[in-house]
Formats: C-alpha cells, structure tokens, sequence
C-alpha cells in the first residue's frame, strides 16, 4: 500500500494554519477539506492545494432538497477535487441528481468529474444513538448497507462508512465501489469522539480504499512523526 491512500484531514480553523500544516508535511499527497476550513477560506485554500499538485477531498456533506444538491454539486465540480460528499440520506432523487450535475459542473470547466461519495452514517453515531435518537428500526450494519446500496444505484462512486462496516460493504457492493473510512484510530490515539474505529492496517485489510485520518497526525505533538509512523505501520503489513 503506499501512502497515497491516506487523506489527512486539514481540520483547521483558517488559511494560515491550513498552509502551515501542508507545508510541515510536504510528503502528504491526499488532503481532506471539511466545512470548518471551507467556510473560513472558501475556494482559495483549493486553489493552494491544487498548485502543489495535491489531490482533494471537499467533504462537505451536502444534505438538501434533489435541485439544491444539484447546484451545490455542479459549482463544487468546477473547483477540480478528487472527491465530493453528498448525506445518502438526502435521498434517491437528489443523489440522482448530484451526479448529472457533478458532471455538466466539471464539463463546464474542463475538469475531470470527482468521484461522488455517500456518507452512509456519521462515525461519531453510535448504534444506541441510531435506534434511541434517530429512532431508526434497523441494526446499523444494516442500515449503513442499504444507504451505500442506494448509493450505488444511484450512479456515485462511492460511500463513507466507518471501519467497521467496511467488509460488508465491500462484499455487497463490489470491488469498484471505493469506500473511505475515517474513524481510524491507530492503537496509540486516543479515539475521541469516533465510536465505530479500527486501526488503519485493520481498516485496510477490510477492503477501504482510502483512510482519513486527522488528529492522531495533525494534533500530534510532531505531526511529521506521527505521519511516519502510521505510513511504515501501513506498509509493513
């Protein structure tokens, strides 16, 4: 496995912090740009990125009306990114049309599409908070495979599942569909708010293709260490 599929979540607050954690690891190729950063900075810390030849993913979780969804699909497709979030539980007519759009938005400017990705269930949602909170009569494993299924139907690429759904996925949903796992802890991180984790070579031999990780490297004390560490950890298993 090589380091690529690793995306390091660039959860800060502002552009300076942003190109300051890009800069102390130079040899991080895959960012992620979650709403936080994006609010603060719009478009331009994309810009910034896509000049030092990064690859993207705009995890902004659109969740809305199918025309709403579309819009906001088609104007993030011009930016150039690598991989776009939609809530699969926004539902079958707006992932439809989040796809139709992702495609004029990037034809419209001459970029390739990115590959759209459902988030199945937020890692922080536990399977007492889905029954008792969201009041949802499936198991979770159950239910995180009939959003990634709709998903798939619905012509994305992919979905965002936790680390331990990914298996299941994988086998219902076939080699092509790329699943991406936050939520991943390696042993020596505290797990903080994610209640569904497994270490990063777990998540890998379960079927993920990609792990976003955040804070076991950018909060870490030497987050060039920690990078290191999780990389060689990956590439000796």
């Amino acid at each position: 496995m090589t380091n690529d599929k690793i995306i390091v979540a660039l959860d800060v607050p502002d552009l300076e912090s942003a190109i300051a954690l890009v800069d102390k690891l130079e040899s991080v190729s895959f960012w992620k740009v979650g709403l936080e950063l994006f609010t603060s900075t719009g478009p331009r810390i994309l810009e910034i990125l896509k000049s030092r030849q990064k690859r993207i993913f705009l995890d902004l979780k659109f969740h809305d009306i199918p025309n709403t969804v579309a819009g906001a699909c088609r104007s993030a497709a011009r930016y150039g990114v690598d991989l776009l979030t939609i809530h699969a539980t926004s539902g079958r007519d707006a992932l439809n049309a989040a796809t139709q759009a992702a495609q004029e938005g990037a034809t419209q400017a001459g970029v390739k599409p990115p590959k759209l990705i459902a988030i199945t269930l937020l890692t922080s949602i536990s399977t007492r908070q889905l029954a008792f909170d969201l009041k949802i009569p499936l198991e979770l494993p159950e239910f995180a495979l009939e959003m990634a299924l709709m998903a798939k139907e619905s012509g994305l690429d992919g979905a965002v599942c936790s680390p331990q759904e990914v298996s299941q996925l994988r086998q219902n949903c076939g080699d092509e569909f790329l699943l991406v796992c936050p939520g991943v802890r390696p042993t020596w991180a505290e797990k903080g708010d994610q209640k569904r984790s497994l270490t990063p070579s777990q998540a890998i031999q379960a079927g993920a293709n990609y792990l976003v990780i955040g804070r076991p490297i950018t909060a870490a004390a030497e987050p060039e260490l920690a990078w290191k560490r999780i990389s060689e950890e990956l590439t000796t298993k």
